[in-house]
Protein backbone atom coordinates (compact mmCIF):
# COMPACT_ATOMS: atom_id res chain seq x y z
CA UNK A 1 0.00 0.00 0.00
CA UNK A 2 1.33 3.39 -0.90
CA UNK A 3 2.09 6.16 1.61
CA UNK A 4 -0.48 8.86 2.25
CA UNK A 5 0.76 12.19 0.90
CA UNK A 6 -0.56 15.65 1.73
CA UNK A 7 -3.08 17.84 -0.04
CA UNK A 8 -2.40 21.58 0.05
CA UNK A 9 -5.65 23.55 0.35
CA UNK A 10 -5.60 27.24 -0.57
CA UNK A 11 -8.65 28.92 0.95
CA UNK A 12 -7.65 32.58 1.06
CA UNK A 13 -8.76 34.56 -2.03
CA UNK A 14 -5.69 36.79 -1.62
CA UNK A 15 -3.20 33.93 -1.85
CA UNK A 16 -0.74 33.73 -4.75
CA UNK A 17 1.34 30.60 -5.43
CA UNK A 18 4.83 30.54 -6.94
CA UNK A 19 7.87 28.29 -7.23
CA UNK A 20 11.18 28.51 -5.42
CA UNK A 21 13.36 25.60 -6.50
CA UNK A 22 11.43 22.45 -5.54
CA UNK A 23 9.18 24.30 -3.12
CA UNK A 24 5.71 25.78 -3.40
CA UNK A 25 5.55 29.26 -1.90
CA UNK A 26 2.29 30.85 -0.76
CA UNK A 27 2.18 34.65 -0.55
CA UNK A 28 -0.45 37.13 0.55
CA UNK A 29 0.16 40.80 -0.23
CA UNK A 30 3.64 39.79 -1.48
CA UNK A 31 4.55 38.36 1.95
CA UNK A 32 5.39 34.67 2.29
CA UNK A 33 2.90 32.90 4.56
CA UNK A 34 3.68 29.29 3.72
CA UNK A 35 6.13 26.97 1.98
CA UNK A 36 5.89 23.27 1.13
CA UNK A 37 8.34 20.97 -0.66
CA UNK A 38 6.80 19.43 -3.76
CA UNK A 39 7.76 15.85 -2.89
CA UNK A 40 5.40 15.66 0.11
CA UNK A 41 2.35 16.73 -1.92
CA UNK A 42 -0.07 14.85 -4.10
CA UNK A 43 -2.68 17.54 -4.75
CA UNK A 44 -3.26 21.27 -4.56
CA UNK A 45 -6.85 22.47 -4.20
CA UNK A 46 -7.51 26.19 -4.69
CA UNK A 47 -10.74 27.83 -3.53
CA UNK A 48 -11.45 31.24 -5.04
CA UNK A 49 -7.73 31.98 -5.36
CA UNK A 50 -5.84 34.91 -6.88
CA UNK A 51 -3.44 32.95 -9.09
CA UNK A 52 -0.19 31.06 -9.57
CA UNK A 53 2.70 31.35 -11.97
CA UNK A 54 3.61 29.09 -14.87
CA UNK A 55 6.82 27.87 -13.25
CA UNK A 56 4.82 26.36 -10.41
CA UNK A 57 2.41 24.65 -12.79
CA UNK A 58 5.38 23.07 -14.57
CA UNK A 59 6.81 21.88 -11.24
CA UNK A 60 3.48 20.29 -10.34
CA UNK A 61 3.22 18.62 -13.75
CA UNK A 62 6.75 17.19 -13.48
CA UNK A 63 6.01 15.68 -10.07
CA UNK A 64 2.51 14.41 -10.82
CA UNK A 65 0.82 16.88 -8.44
CA UNK A 66 -2.69 17.68 -9.65
CA UNK A 67 -4.07 21.20 -9.22
CA UNK A 68 -7.83 21.67 -8.87
CA UNK A 69 -9.67 24.99 -8.95
CA UNK A 70 -12.95 25.61 -7.11
CA UNK A 71 -15.13 28.70 -6.75
CA UNK A 72 -16.23 30.24 -3.45
CA UNK A 73 -19.22 27.86 -3.31
CA UNK A 74 -16.94 24.84 -3.63
CA UNK A 75 -18.02 24.08 -7.20
CA UNK A 76 -15.43 22.54 -9.47
CA UNK A 77 -14.04 24.95 -12.08
CA UNK A 78 -11.10 23.16 -13.66
CA UNK A 79 -8.07 20.98 -13.15
CA UNK A 80 -4.48 20.76 -14.28
CA UNK A 81 -2.52 17.54 -14.33
CA UNK A 82 0.55 16.15 -16.01
CA UNK A 83 0.79 13.06 -18.17
CA UNK A 84 -2.02 10.55 -17.74
CA UNK A 85 -0.87 7.49 -15.83
CA UNK A 86 -1.85 3.87 -16.42
CA UNK A 87 -1.92 1.68 -19.50
CA UNK A 88 -4.34 1.95 -22.37
CA UNK A 89 -5.54 -1.65 -21.98
CA UNK A 90 -7.04 -0.95 -18.57
CA UNK A 91 -8.90 2.11 -19.82
CA UNK A 92 -10.13 0.31 -22.94
CA UNK A 93 -11.56 -2.39 -20.66
CA UNK A 94 -13.19 0.30 -18.52
CA UNK A 95 -14.83 1.85 -21.59
CA UNK A 96 -16.13 -1.51 -22.79
CA UNK A 97 -17.67 -2.20 -19.38
CA UNK A 98 -19.21 1.27 -19.22
CA UNK A 99 -20.77 0.83 -22.69
CA UNK A 100 -22.19 -2.61 -21.83
CA UNK A 101 -25.20 -2.41 -19.45
CA UNK A 102 -24.82 -6.07 -18.45
CA UNK A 103 -21.23 -5.47 -17.32
CA UNK A 104 -21.79 -2.02 -15.81
CA UNK A 105 -24.81 -2.97 -13.72
CA UNK A 106 -23.03 -5.34 -11.26
CA UNK A 107 -20.47 -2.62 -10.48
CA UNK A 108 -23.21 -0.02 -10.01
CA UNK A 109 -25.18 -2.37 -7.76
CA UNK A 110 -22.13 -3.05 -5.59
CA UNK A 111 -21.46 0.67 -5.20
CA UNK A 112 -25.08 1.54 -4.31
CA UNK A 113 -25.40 -1.43 -1.95
CA UNK A 114 -22.37 -0.11 -0.08
CA UNK A 115 -23.86 3.39 0.01
CA UNK A 116 -27.14 2.14 1.47
CA UNK A 117 -25.50 -0.19 3.99
CA UNK A 118 -23.10 2.52 5.13
CA UNK A 119 -25.95 5.04 5.41
CA UNK A 120 -27.90 2.56 7.54
CA UNK A 121 -24.83 2.27 9.76
CA UNK A 122 -24.97 6.02 10.43
CA UNK A 123 -28.63 5.69 11.45
CA UNK A 124 -27.76 2.66 13.58
CA UNK A 125 -25.06 4.58 15.43
CA UNK A 126 -27.61 7.20 16.39
CA UNK A 127 -30.01 4.54 17.66
CA UNK A 128 -27.29 2.72 19.57
CA UNK A 129 -25.28 5.58 21.03
CA UNK A 130 -27.98 8.22 21.69
CA UNK A 131 -31.31 6.47 22.34
CA UNK A 132 -32.41 9.18 24.81
CA UNK A 133 -31.66 12.07 22.44
CA UNK A 134 -33.19 10.93 19.14
CA UNK A 135 -36.62 10.01 17.87
CA UNK A 136 -36.18 6.24 17.92
CA UNK A 137 -39.34 5.54 15.95
CA UNK A 138 -38.36 7.89 13.09
CA UNK A 139 -34.81 6.57 12.88
CA UNK A 140 -35.94 2.95 13.01
CA UNK A 141 -38.49 3.59 10.25
CA UNK A 142 -35.75 4.94 7.98
CA UNK A 143 -33.38 2.11 8.93
CA UNK A 144 -36.10 -0.38 7.94
CA UNK A 145 -36.69 1.52 4.69
CA UNK A 146 -32.98 1.32 3.86
CA UNK A 147 -33.00 -2.41 4.62
CA UNK A 148 -35.87 -2.94 2.19
CA UNK A 149 -34.12 -0.84 -0.44
CA UNK A 150 -30.89 -2.77 0.04
CA UNK A 151 -32.80 -5.90 -0.91
CA UNK A 152 -34.43 -4.11 -3.85
CA UNK A 153 -31.09 -2.79 -5.08
CA UNK A 154 -29.66 -6.28 -5.06
CA UNK A 155 -32.48 -7.38 -7.36
CA UNK A 156 -32.40 -4.36 -9.69
CA UNK A 157 -32.37 -5.37 -13.35
CA UNK A 158 -31.23 -2.07 -14.88
CA UNK A 159 -29.45 1.14 -13.95
CA UNK A 160 -32.55 3.34 -14.16
CA UNK A 161 -34.37 1.32 -11.50
CA UNK A 162 -31.22 1.34 -9.39
CA UNK A 163 -31.08 5.14 -9.64
CA UNK A 164 -34.67 5.30 -8.45
CA UNK A 165 -33.87 3.16 -5.42
CA UNK A 166 -30.81 5.26 -4.62
CA UNK A 167 -32.75 8.52 -4.89
CA UNK A 168 -35.58 7.26 -2.70
CA UNK A 169 -33.06 6.05 -0.11
CA UNK A 170 -31.22 9.38 -0.06
CA UNK A 171 -34.48 11.26 0.57
CA UNK A 172 -35.39 8.94 3.43
CA UNK A 173 -31.91 9.17 4.94
CA UNK A 174 -31.79 12.96 4.86
CA UNK A 175 -35.32 13.20 6.24
CA UNK A 176 -33.89 12.17 9.64
CA UNK A 177 -30.40 13.66 9.33
CA UNK A 178 -31.42 16.43 11.73
CA UNK A 179 -31.92 13.77 14.40
CA UNK A 180 -28.19 13.07 14.32
CA UNK A 181 -27.35 16.72 15.04
CA UNK A 182 -27.19 16.56 18.83
CA UNK A 183 -25.52 19.88 19.64
CA UNK A 184 -26.08 23.46 18.47
CA UNK A 185 -29.43 22.50 16.97
CA UNK A 186 -30.65 26.10 16.88
CA UNK A 187 -27.59 27.17 14.87
CA UNK A 188 -27.68 24.13 12.57
CA UNK A 189 -31.29 23.41 11.57
CA UNK A 190 -31.71 20.91 8.74
CA UNK A 191 -34.88 20.11 6.80
CA UNK A 192 -33.74 18.70 3.48
CA UNK A 193 -30.71 18.31 1.26
CA UNK A 194 -30.23 21.28 -1.05
CA UNK A 195 -27.31 22.57 -3.12
CA UNK A 196 -26.35 24.89 -5.98
CA UNK A 197 -26.44 26.87 -3.79
CA UNK A 198 -26.75 25.41 -0.27
CA UNK A 199 -29.37 27.30 1.73
CA UNK A 200 -28.31 26.55 5.30
CA UNK A 201 -25.08 25.85 7.21
CA UNK A 202 -25.51 22.05 7.28
CA UNK A 203 -25.96 21.87 3.52
CA UNK A 204 -23.02 24.22 3.05
CA UNK A 205 -20.87 21.86 5.13
CA UNK A 206 -22.09 18.77 3.27
CA UNK A 207 -21.42 20.33 -0.12
CA UNK A 208 -17.98 21.52 0.91
CA UNK A 209 -16.92 18.17 2.36
CA UNK A 210 -18.37 16.24 -0.59
CA UNK A 211 -16.24 18.44 -2.85
CA UNK A 212 -13.12 17.53 -0.90
CA UNK A 213 -14.08 13.86 -1.08
CA UNK A 214 -14.80 13.98 -4.83
CA UNK A 215 -11.34 15.40 -5.45
CA UNK A 216 -9.80 12.59 -3.41
CA UNK A 217 -11.73 9.99 -5.45
CA UNK A 218 -10.77 11.55 -8.79
CA UNK A 219 -7.11 11.64 -7.86
CA UNK A 220 -7.23 8.05 -6.62
CA UNK A 221 -8.70 6.78 -9.89
CA UNK A 222 -6.16 8.65 -11.98
CA UNK A 223 -3.32 7.32 -9.83
CA UNK A 224 -4.18 3.71 -10.73
CA UNK A 225 -4.75 4.50 -14.42
CA UNK A 226 -8.56 4.59 -14.57
CA UNK A 227 -10.46 7.37 -16.36
CA UNK A 228 -12.43 9.23 -13.65
CA UNK A 229 -14.83 10.71 -16.23
CA UNK A 230 -16.32 7.43 -17.49
CA UNK A 231 -18.61 6.01 -14.83
CA UNK A 232 -20.88 2.99 -14.50
CA UNK A 233 -23.72 4.46 -12.37
CA UNK A 234 -23.53 8.18 -13.13
CA UNK A 235 -24.33 8.95 -16.75
CA UNK A 236 -21.71 10.63 -18.90
CA UNK A 237 -21.89 14.41 -18.86
CA UNK A 238 -19.33 16.88 -20.24
CA UNK A 239 -17.02 18.08 -17.49
CA UNK A 240 -18.38 15.69 -14.86
CA UNK A 241 -16.08 13.04 -13.36
CA UNK A 242 -18.75 10.32 -13.37
CA UNK A 243 -16.62 7.47 -12.05
CA UNK A 244 -15.24 9.67 -9.25
CA UNK A 245 -18.85 10.34 -8.25
CA UNK A 246 -19.56 6.60 -8.45
CA UNK A 247 -16.67 5.82 -6.14
CA UNK A 248 -17.63 8.61 -3.76
CA UNK A 249 -21.02 7.01 -3.12
CA UNK A 250 -19.32 4.33 -1.04
CA UNK A 251 -17.75 6.96 1.22
CA UNK A 252 -20.43 9.65 1.53
CA UNK A 253 -21.79 8.38 4.84
CA UNK A 254 -18.56 7.20 6.44
CA UNK A 255 -16.16 9.93 5.35
CA UNK A 256 -18.52 12.80 4.54
CA UNK A 257 -21.62 12.71 6.74
CA UNK A 258 -19.91 11.44 9.88
CA UNK A 259 -17.29 14.14 9.53
CA UNK A 260 -19.90 16.89 9.20
CA UNK A 261 -21.84 15.60 12.20
CA UNK A 262 -18.63 15.43 14.19
CA UNK A 263 -17.75 19.04 13.35
CA UNK A 264 -21.13 20.21 14.64
CA UNK A 265 -21.56 17.88 17.62
CA UNK A 266 -18.03 18.50 18.88
CA UNK A 267 -18.52 22.25 18.44
CA UNK A 268 -15.57 22.54 16.09
CA UNK A 269 -17.70 24.79 13.91
CA UNK A 270 -20.31 27.38 14.92
CA UNK A 271 -23.19 29.31 13.46
CA UNK A 272 -21.16 32.48 13.03
CA UNK A 273 -18.78 30.61 10.72
CA UNK A 274 -21.27 31.12 7.88
CA UNK A 275 -22.56 34.07 5.91
CA UNK A 276 -25.81 34.34 3.96
CA UNK A 277 -25.81 36.12 0.61
CA UNK A 278 -28.64 38.15 -0.90
CA UNK A 279 -29.77 35.21 -3.05
CA UNK A 280 -30.10 32.98 0.03
CA UNK A 281 -26.87 31.06 -0.57
CA UNK A 282 -25.00 30.19 2.62
CA UNK A 283 -21.20 30.28 2.45
CA UNK A 284 -18.52 29.10 4.85
CA UNK A 285 -16.11 31.81 5.99
CA UNK A 286 -12.44 31.52 5.02
CA UNK A 287 -11.37 31.08 8.65
CA UNK A 288 -13.88 28.28 9.13
CA UNK A 289 -12.66 26.57 5.96
CA UNK A 290 -9.18 26.47 7.46
CA UNK A 291 -10.55 24.81 10.60
CA UNK A 292 -12.51 22.30 8.53
CA UNK A 293 -9.50 21.41 6.41
CA UNK A 294 -7.28 20.99 9.48
CA UNK A 295 -9.84 18.58 10.95
CA UNK A 296 -10.21 16.83 7.56
CA UNK A 297 -6.48 16.24 7.28
CA UNK A 298 -6.41 14.87 10.83
CA UNK A 299 -9.32 12.57 10.07
CA UNK A 300 -7.53 11.21 7.00
CA UNK A 301 -4.63 10.08 9.18
CA UNK A 302 -6.74 7.79 11.37
CA UNK A 303 -6.02 4.07 10.94
CA UNK A 304 -8.56 1.35 10.15
CA UNK A 305 -8.38 -2.18 8.79
CA UNK A 306 -9.69 -2.45 5.24
CA UNK A 307 -12.56 -4.99 5.30
CA UNK A 308 -11.55 -6.65 2.02
CA UNK A 309 -7.79 -6.18 1.81
CA UNK A 310 -7.35 -6.96 5.54
CA UNK A 311 -4.60 -4.35 5.75
CA UNK A 312 -4.29 -1.48 8.18
CA UNK A 313 -4.23 1.83 6.36
CA UNK A 314 -4.96 5.51 6.81
CA UNK A 315 -8.56 6.51 6.18
CA UNK A 316 -7.28 8.97 3.59
CA UNK A 317 -6.14 6.03 1.47
CA UNK A 318 -9.59 4.45 1.25
CA UNK A 319 -10.42 6.04 -2.13
CA UNK A 320 -7.06 4.81 -3.45
CA UNK A 321 -7.58 1.31 -2.07
CA UNK A 322 -11.00 1.05 -3.74
CA UNK A 323 -9.63 2.43 -7.00
CA UNK A 324 -6.92 -0.22 -6.84
CA UNK A 325 -9.49 -2.96 -6.19
CA UNK A 326 -11.63 -1.71 -9.08
CA UNK A 327 -8.61 -1.81 -11.39
CA UNK A 328 -7.95 -5.40 -10.30
CA UNK A 329 -11.53 -6.31 -11.12
CA UNK A 330 -11.35 -4.71 -14.56
CA UNK A 331 -8.14 -6.61 -15.26
CA UNK A 332 -9.93 -9.87 -14.46
CA UNK A 333 -8.08 -10.58 -11.22
CA UNK A 334 -11.32 -10.59 -9.17
CA UNK A 335 -14.64 -12.29 -9.87
CA UNK A 336 -16.64 -9.30 -8.60
CA UNK A 337 -15.97 -5.76 -7.44
CA UNK A 338 -15.95 -5.64 -3.60
CA UNK A 339 -17.15 -2.20 -2.44
CA UNK A 340 -16.26 -0.61 0.88
CA UNK A 341 -18.56 -1.56 3.75
CA UNK A 342 -18.19 0.14 7.13
CA UNK A 343 -17.35 -2.40 9.82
Amino acid sequence: MRKLKNTLYITSPEAYLSRDGDNIVVKIDQKEVGRRPIHILENIVCFNYTGMNGALLRLCSEHGVAVSFMDAHGRFCGRMQGKVSGNVLLRRTQYRYADNPERALPISKAIILAKLVNSRKIIGRGLRDHPDEVDIARLQEVADKLTANINSAGEATNTDSLRGIEGESARAYFSVFDQLILQQKDEFPFRERNRRPPLDPVNALLSYVYTLLAIECQNALESVGIDPYVGFFHADRPGRAGLALDLMEEFRAYLGDRFVLSLINRRQIHGDDFVEKENGAVLITDDAKKEIITAWQKRKQEIIEHPFLKEKLEIGLLPYSQAMVLASYLRGDLQAYPPFFVQ
